[in-house]
Protein backbone atom coordinates (compact mmCIF):
# COMPACT_ATOMS: atom_id res chain seq x y z
CA UNK A 1 0.00 0.00 0.00
CA UNK A 2 1.41 3.98 -0.87
CA UNK A 3 2.41 5.50 1.60
CA UNK A 4 -0.29 8.44 2.29
CA UNK A 5 0.97 12.26 2.32
CA UNK A 6 0.34 15.58 3.11
CA UNK A 7 1.41 19.25 2.65
CA UNK A 8 1.09 22.09 5.40
CA UNK A 9 2.55 25.22 4.58
CA UNK A 10 5.29 26.42 7.23
CA UNK A 11 3.52 28.97 9.35
CA UNK A 12 4.42 28.53 13.07
CA UNK A 13 7.45 28.28 15.44
CA UNK A 14 7.17 24.55 15.78
CA UNK A 15 6.52 24.33 11.79
CA UNK A 16 10.08 26.43 11.14
CA UNK A 17 12.13 24.12 13.82
CA UNK A 18 10.81 20.85 11.93
CA UNK A 19 11.77 22.86 8.80
CA UNK A 20 15.68 23.31 9.86
CA UNK A 21 15.70 20.52 11.81
CA UNK A 22 14.69 17.39 9.13
CA UNK A 23 18.03 17.85 7.01
CA UNK A 24 19.67 16.43 10.12
CA UNK A 25 17.39 13.47 10.41
CA UNK A 26 17.78 12.68 6.54
CA UNK A 27 22.14 12.95 6.80
CA UNK A 28 22.60 11.06 9.95
CA UNK A 29 25.23 9.13 9.83
CA UNK A 30 26.90 11.20 7.26
CA UNK A 31 30.02 13.07 8.63
CA UNK A 32 30.20 15.36 5.68
CA UNK A 33 27.10 16.70 6.49
CA UNK A 34 27.22 20.43 8.48
CA UNK A 35 24.06 22.02 10.17
CA UNK A 36 24.18 25.21 8.65
CA UNK A 37 22.97 27.97 11.14
CA UNK A 38 19.57 28.71 11.59
CA UNK A 39 19.89 32.39 11.68
CA UNK A 40 21.26 32.17 7.96
CA UNK A 41 18.23 30.35 6.64
CA UNK A 42 15.45 32.21 8.31
CA UNK A 43 17.48 34.87 7.12
CA UNK A 44 16.31 33.93 3.66
CA UNK A 45 12.91 33.87 4.37
CA UNK A 46 12.09 37.67 6.37
CA UNK A 47 11.09 40.22 4.51
CA UNK A 48 13.10 42.67 6.90
CA UNK A 49 16.22 40.89 5.83
CA UNK A 50 15.38 40.36 2.58
CA UNK A 51 15.00 42.63 -0.03
CA UNK A 52 13.56 40.58 -2.59
CA UNK A 53 10.17 40.23 -0.73
CA UNK A 54 9.78 44.20 -1.89
CA UNK A 55 8.80 42.53 -5.56
CA UNK A 56 8.23 38.74 -5.11
CA UNK A 57 6.77 36.55 -2.44
CA UNK A 58 7.91 32.94 -0.64
CA UNK A 59 6.37 30.35 0.68
CA UNK A 60 7.23 26.59 2.26
CA UNK A 61 5.85 23.62 3.14
CA UNK A 62 6.51 21.03 5.21
CA UNK A 63 5.81 17.11 4.09
CA UNK A 64 4.32 14.60 6.57
CA UNK A 65 3.23 11.14 6.70
CA UNK A 66 -0.04 10.13 7.98
CA UNK A 67 1.77 9.35 10.94
CA UNK A 68 2.49 12.81 11.65
CA UNK A 69 6.25 12.21 10.94
CA UNK A 70 7.82 14.82 8.81
CA UNK A 71 9.24 13.45 5.91
CA UNK A 72 10.21 16.53 3.37
CA UNK A 73 10.30 20.08 3.03
CA UNK A 74 10.74 22.92 -0.05
CA UNK A 75 10.37 26.48 -0.61
CA UNK A 76 8.78 28.00 -3.54
CA UNK A 77 9.78 31.86 -4.64
CA UNK A 78 9.90 34.50 -7.37
CA UNK A 79 11.76 38.29 -7.67
CA UNK A 80 8.93 39.89 -10.49
CA UNK A 81 12.22 42.33 -11.26
CA UNK A 82 14.56 38.93 -11.50
CA UNK A 83 11.63 37.11 -13.25
CA UNK A 84 10.87 39.52 -16.10
CA UNK A 85 14.84 39.45 -16.62
CA UNK A 86 14.73 36.52 -18.48
CA UNK A 87 13.08 35.48 -21.75
CA UNK A 88 10.13 34.28 -20.23
CA UNK A 89 9.13 34.22 -16.04
CA UNK A 90 11.68 32.07 -14.42
CA UNK A 91 11.00 31.90 -10.65
CA UNK A 92 12.85 29.51 -7.90
CA UNK A 93 12.38 26.63 -5.78
CA UNK A 94 14.50 25.50 -2.76
CA UNK A 95 15.35 24.25 0.67
CA UNK A 96 14.67 20.66 -0.72
CA UNK A 97 14.99 17.80 1.53
CA UNK A 98 12.95 14.41 1.35
CA UNK A 99 12.75 11.05 2.19
CA UNK A 100 14.13 8.41 -0.80
CA UNK A 101 10.33 8.22 -2.09
CA UNK A 102 9.96 9.83 -5.58
CA UNK A 103 6.18 10.00 -4.77
CA UNK A 104 6.78 12.03 -1.74
CA UNK A 105 9.28 13.93 -3.78
CA UNK A 106 6.43 14.63 -6.58
CA UNK A 107 4.23 15.83 -3.98
CA UNK A 108 6.69 18.78 -3.00
CA UNK A 109 8.04 19.49 -6.68
CA UNK A 110 4.19 19.92 -7.90
CA UNK A 111 3.56 22.23 -4.63
CA UNK A 112 6.45 24.75 -6.16
CA UNK A 113 5.07 24.30 -9.74
CA UNK A 114 1.10 25.35 -9.06
CA UNK A 115 2.26 27.80 -6.48
CA UNK A 116 4.79 29.05 -9.15
CA UNK A 117 2.65 28.93 -12.11
CA UNK A 118 -0.29 30.86 -9.87
CA UNK A 119 1.57 33.61 -9.90
CA UNK A 120 2.39 34.19 -13.25
CA UNK A 121 5.72 32.17 -13.93
CA UNK A 122 6.82 29.74 -17.21
CA UNK A 123 9.27 27.72 -15.30
CA UNK A 124 11.26 27.53 -12.54
CA UNK A 125 14.74 26.33 -11.49
CA UNK A 126 16.40 24.93 -8.58
CA UNK A 127 17.51 24.11 -6.04
CA UNK A 128 18.13 27.80 -5.25
CA UNK A 129 18.28 30.37 -3.21
CA UNK A 130 15.91 33.15 -3.15
CA UNK A 131 18.64 35.75 -2.36
CA UNK A 132 22.27 35.97 -3.65
CA UNK A 133 23.94 32.73 -6.32
CA UNK A 134 26.59 32.66 -3.40
CA UNK A 135 24.63 30.72 -1.04
CA UNK A 136 22.57 27.59 -0.91
CA UNK A 137 22.66 27.43 -4.76
CA UNK A 138 22.76 24.32 -6.87
CA UNK A 139 22.21 20.25 -6.17
CA UNK A 140 25.68 18.41 -5.16
CA UNK A 141 26.06 15.23 -7.50
CA UNK A 142 29.74 15.19 -7.43
CA UNK A 143 32.19 15.60 -4.75
CA UNK A 144 30.28 14.65 -1.63
CA UNK A 145 32.59 16.45 0.78
CA UNK A 146 32.06 18.97 3.55
CA UNK A 147 30.16 21.42 2.11
CA UNK A 148 31.62 25.52 2.37
CA UNK A 149 29.40 28.00 4.31
CA UNK A 150 26.78 28.35 2.96
CA UNK A 151 27.27 26.38 0.39
CA UNK A 152 24.20 23.10 -0.01
CA UNK A 153 25.21 19.16 0.80
CA UNK A 154 22.73 16.90 0.52
CA UNK A 155 22.30 12.92 -0.35
CA UNK A 156 23.11 11.51 -3.98
CA UNK A 157 19.49 10.37 -4.51
CA UNK A 158 18.36 13.62 -5.18
CA UNK A 159 19.61 13.75 -8.33
CA UNK A 160 17.34 10.79 -9.27
CA UNK A 161 14.43 12.52 -7.88
CA UNK A 162 15.43 15.77 -9.59
CA UNK A 163 15.74 14.35 -13.04
CA UNK A 164 12.99 11.87 -13.22
CA UNK A 165 9.92 14.39 -12.51
CA UNK A 166 11.57 16.08 -15.48
CA UNK A 167 14.30 18.79 -14.15
CA UNK A 168 16.86 19.41 -16.97
CA UNK A 169 20.83 20.81 -16.54
CA UNK A 170 20.63 24.40 -16.89
CA UNK A 171 23.93 24.77 -15.64
CA UNK A 172 26.84 22.88 -13.79
CA UNK A 173 28.60 25.05 -11.04
CA UNK A 174 32.40 23.35 -9.95
CA UNK A 175 33.99 23.78 -6.66
CA UNK A 176 37.81 24.34 -7.23
CA UNK A 177 40.69 23.17 -5.27
CA UNK A 178 44.17 24.62 -4.90
CA UNK A 179 46.76 24.27 -1.99
CA UNK A 180 48.34 27.74 -1.47
CA UNK A 181 51.57 27.68 -3.47
CA UNK A 182 52.53 29.80 -6.37
CA UNK A 183 54.19 26.05 -8.25
CA UNK A 184 51.69 25.48 -10.09
CA UNK A 185 51.12 28.46 -11.84
CA UNK A 186 50.68 28.20 -15.80
CA UNK A 187 53.91 29.52 -17.33
CA UNK A 188 51.87 31.49 -19.69
CA UNK A 189 50.21 33.31 -16.91
CA UNK A 190 53.31 33.80 -15.15
CA UNK A 191 55.00 35.19 -17.93
CA UNK A 192 51.85 37.53 -18.55
CA UNK A 193 52.00 38.42 -14.66
CA UNK A 194 55.07 39.10 -14.87
CA UNK A 195 54.98 42.31 -17.86
CA UNK A 196 52.13 43.48 -15.75
CA UNK A 197 54.79 44.10 -12.61
CA UNK A 198 57.00 46.10 -15.00
CA UNK A 199 53.41 48.58 -15.68
CA UNK A 200 53.65 50.86 -13.03
CA UNK A 201 49.90 52.16 -13.87
CA UNK A 202 48.77 48.55 -12.10
CA UNK A 203 49.02 47.97 -8.36
CA UNK A 204 47.56 45.09 -6.48
CA UNK A 205 46.86 44.73 -2.47
CA UNK A 206 44.59 43.50 -0.29
CA UNK A 207 42.00 45.91 1.67
CA UNK A 208 42.65 47.08 5.00
CA UNK A 209 39.39 46.16 7.40
CA UNK A 210 38.87 50.28 7.50
CA UNK A 211 38.08 50.65 4.43
CA UNK A 212 35.10 49.19 4.36
CA UNK A 213 33.22 51.93 2.01
CA UNK A 214 36.15 52.04 -0.78
CA UNK A 215 36.31 48.45 -0.80
CA UNK A 216 32.65 48.61 -1.44
CA UNK A 217 32.69 51.24 -4.14
CA UNK A 218 35.25 49.08 -5.78
CA UNK A 219 33.46 46.18 -5.64
CA UNK A 220 30.18 47.47 -7.64
CA UNK A 221 32.52 48.75 -10.01
CA UNK A 222 34.44 45.53 -10.85
CA UNK A 223 31.18 43.51 -10.39
CA UNK A 224 28.94 45.88 -12.52
CA UNK A 225 31.42 45.51 -15.66
CA UNK A 226 32.44 41.91 -15.02
CA UNK A 227 29.29 40.26 -13.63
CA UNK A 228 26.12 41.85 -14.51
CA UNK A 229 26.64 40.95 -18.43
CA UNK A 230 26.11 37.32 -17.23
CA UNK A 231 22.56 35.88 -17.57
CA UNK A 232 20.78 36.24 -14.71
CA UNK A 233 22.69 38.67 -12.87
CA UNK A 234 21.68 42.05 -12.18
CA UNK A 235 23.83 45.30 -11.37
CA UNK A 236 24.20 45.79 -7.47
CA UNK A 237 23.88 49.54 -5.83
CA UNK A 238 26.76 51.09 -3.98
CA UNK A 239 24.75 50.79 -1.04
CA UNK A 240 23.85 47.16 -1.81
CA UNK A 241 27.39 46.45 -2.03
CA UNK A 242 28.63 48.25 1.18
CA UNK A 243 25.51 46.26 3.22
CA UNK A 244 26.97 42.71 1.17
CA UNK A 245 30.71 43.75 3.04
CA UNK A 246 29.61 44.58 6.30
CA UNK A 247 27.50 40.97 6.07
CA UNK A 248 31.15 39.55 6.09
CA UNK A 249 32.64 41.87 8.79
CA UNK A 250 32.33 38.85 11.56
CA UNK A 251 34.23 36.87 9.61
CA UNK A 252 36.41 38.47 7.24
CA UNK A 253 40.30 38.26 7.26
CA UNK A 254 41.23 41.25 5.47
CA UNK A 255 44.06 39.60 4.01
CA UNK A 256 41.94 37.36 2.15
CA UNK A 257 39.97 40.53 0.02
CA UNK A 258 42.54 41.35 -2.73
CA UNK A 259 41.70 44.21 -5.36
CA UNK A 260 44.25 45.15 -8.47
CA UNK A 261 43.92 48.79 -10.13
CA UNK A 262 44.60 50.58 -12.79
CA UNK A 263 45.87 54.32 -12.61
CA UNK A 264 43.98 54.09 -9.12
CA UNK A 265 40.52 52.84 -10.75
CA UNK A 266 39.66 49.26 -9.83
CA UNK A 267 39.72 46.61 -12.39
CA UNK A 268 39.63 43.25 -10.63
CA UNK A 269 39.14 41.61 -7.44
CA UNK A 270 38.70 38.31 -5.66
CA UNK A 271 37.34 37.91 -2.29
CA UNK A 272 37.90 35.03 -0.39
CA UNK A 273 36.54 34.04 3.72
CA UNK A 274 37.99 31.69 5.81
CA UNK A 275 35.95 28.62 6.18
CA UNK A 276 34.01 28.46 8.69
CA UNK A 277 32.26 25.55 8.65
CA UNK A 278 35.37 24.31 9.55
CA UNK A 279 33.88 25.39 13.32
CA UNK A 280 30.01 25.32 12.68
CA UNK A 281 29.94 21.94 12.30
CA UNK A 282 30.14 22.53 15.67
CA UNK A 283 27.38 25.07 16.78
CA UNK A 284 24.75 22.50 16.12
CA UNK A 285 23.34 25.64 13.96
CA UNK A 286 23.06 27.47 16.85
CA UNK A 287 24.87 31.24 17.21
CA UNK A 288 23.47 31.84 20.16
CA UNK A 289 25.60 33.19 23.37
CA UNK A 290 26.81 30.10 23.96
CA UNK A 291 28.16 29.15 20.25
CA UNK A 292 29.84 32.89 19.96
CA UNK A 293 31.74 31.25 22.95
CA UNK A 294 32.58 27.92 21.20
CA UNK A 295 33.37 29.74 18.03
CA UNK A 296 35.62 32.25 19.26
CA UNK A 297 37.93 29.12 20.76
CA UNK A 298 38.12 27.26 18.01
CA UNK A 299 38.88 30.09 15.91
CA UNK A 300 41.49 31.46 18.41
CA UNK A 301 42.34 29.25 20.64
CA UNK A 302 42.31 25.86 18.80
CA UNK A 303 43.43 27.51 15.39
CA UNK A 304 40.54 25.16 13.19
CA UNK A 305 40.31 27.62 10.39
CA UNK A 306 43.31 26.50 8.02
CA UNK A 307 40.95 26.83 4.54
CA UNK A 308 39.81 29.64 3.17
CA UNK A 309 37.04 29.57 -0.30
CA UNK A 310 36.80 31.89 -2.64
CA UNK A 311 33.15 33.86 -2.76
CA UNK A 312 33.73 35.69 -6.29
CA UNK A 313 36.27 36.53 -8.81
CA UNK A 314 35.93 39.61 -11.02
CA UNK A 315 37.87 41.61 -13.78
CA UNK A 316 36.85 44.08 -16.03
CA UNK A 317 35.99 42.99 -20.00
CA UNK A 318 38.86 45.48 -20.97
CA UNK A 319 41.55 43.94 -18.74
CA UNK A 320 40.84 40.41 -19.30
CA UNK A 321 43.43 38.61 -21.13
CA UNK A 322 46.22 40.78 -20.42
CA UNK A 323 47.76 38.97 -17.27
CA UNK A 324 45.78 41.05 -14.86
CA UNK A 325 44.52 38.15 -13.61
CA UNK A 326 47.83 36.23 -13.06
CA UNK A 327 49.26 39.70 -11.59
CA UNK A 328 46.22 39.38 -8.82
CA UNK A 329 47.62 35.90 -7.89
CA UNK A 330 50.69 35.93 -7.27
CA UNK A 331 50.43 39.12 -5.43
CA UNK A 332 48.53 37.28 -3.30
CA UNK A 333 50.70 34.11 -3.10
CA UNK A 334 53.77 36.51 -2.02
CA UNK A 335 51.73 36.88 0.92
CA UNK A 336 50.17 33.71 1.44
CA UNK A 337 53.81 31.86 1.18
CA UNK A 338 54.68 33.26 4.34
CA UNK A 339 55.08 31.28 8.05
CA UNK A 340 52.42 33.01 9.68
CA UNK A 341 49.69 32.99 7.18
CA UNK A 342 47.19 30.45 8.90
CA UNK A 343 45.54 28.90 5.40
CA UNK A 344 46.88 25.90 3.76
CA UNK A 345 44.13 25.30 1.26
CA UNK A 346 41.92 27.24 -1.00
CA UNK A 347 38.87 26.13 -2.87
CA UNK A 348 36.89 28.46 -5.45
CA UNK A 349 33.36 28.33 -5.35
CA UNK A 350 30.33 28.53 -7.88
CA UNK A 351 32.43 28.84 -11.15
CA UNK A 352 29.70 28.15 -13.95
CA UNK A 353 29.95 26.10 -16.82
CA UNK A 354 28.87 28.80 -18.67
CA UNK A 355 32.35 31.27 -17.68
CA UNK A 356 34.83 29.28 -20.03
CA UNK A 357 37.55 31.93 -19.38
CA UNK A 358 37.25 31.57 -15.13
CA UNK A 359 37.00 27.80 -15.87
CA UNK A 360 40.13 28.22 -18.67
CA UNK A 361 42.08 30.67 -15.45
CA UNK A 362 41.70 28.15 -12.54
CA UNK A 363 43.48 25.42 -15.02
CA UNK A 364 45.93 27.95 -15.26
CA UNK A 365 47.07 28.31 -11.67
CA UNK A 366 47.15 24.45 -11.50
CA UNK A 367 43.45 24.29 -9.78
CA UNK A 368 41.04 21.09 -10.08
CA UNK A 369 37.55 20.35 -9.33
CA UNK A 370 36.13 18.56 -7.14
CA UNK A 371 32.73 19.43 -6.60
CA UNK A 372 30.06 19.67 -9.17
CA UNK A 373 26.61 20.91 -8.26
CA UNK A 374 23.45 21.53 -10.83
CA UNK A 375 21.05 23.87 -11.45
CA UNK A 376 18.19 22.42 -13.22
CA UNK A 377 15.39 24.18 -15.04
CA UNK A 378 11.67 22.57 -15.20
CA UNK A 379 9.78 24.42 -18.05
CA UNK A 380 5.46 24.36 -16.90
CA UNK A 381 4.96 23.92 -21.02
CA UNK A 382 6.17 20.17 -21.20
CA UNK A 383 6.72 20.81 -25.24
CA UNK A 384 8.24 23.83 -24.75
CA UNK A 385 11.79 23.60 -26.19
CA UNK A 386 14.71 23.59 -23.93
CA UNK A 387 17.78 25.56 -23.87
CA UNK A 388 20.63 25.15 -21.26
CA UNK A 389 22.55 28.54 -20.37
CA UNK A 390 24.30 30.70 -22.72
CA UNK A 391 28.01 30.02 -22.89
CA UNK A 392 30.01 33.43 -22.19
CA UNK A 393 32.92 33.29 -23.56
CA UNK A 394 34.71 36.46 -22.73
Amino acid sequence: MAAEFHLIEVKTKKDIREFNDLPAILNRGDNNWIKPLVKDIESVFNPAQNPLFRNGDAIRWLLKESSGKTVGRVSAFYSRKIANADLIPVAGMGFFECINNYQAAAILFDACRDWLEGNGMKAMEGPENFGERDRWWGLLVDGFLPPNYCMPYNPPYYRELFEKYGFKNYFEQYTYYSPVTDKNLDEVIRTKAERIFTNPDYSFRYMRAREIRETARNFMIVYNKGWARFPGVKTISERHARLLMKSFKPIHDEKLIWFGFYKDEPVCFFIMLPEINQIIRYLNGKLNNVGRLKFLWYRYARKKLTKAFGLIFGIVPEHQRKGVEGALIMSFAKLALTNDFPYKDLEFNWIGDFNLSMMHLLDQIGARIIKTHITYRYLFDRNAPFERAPVVNA
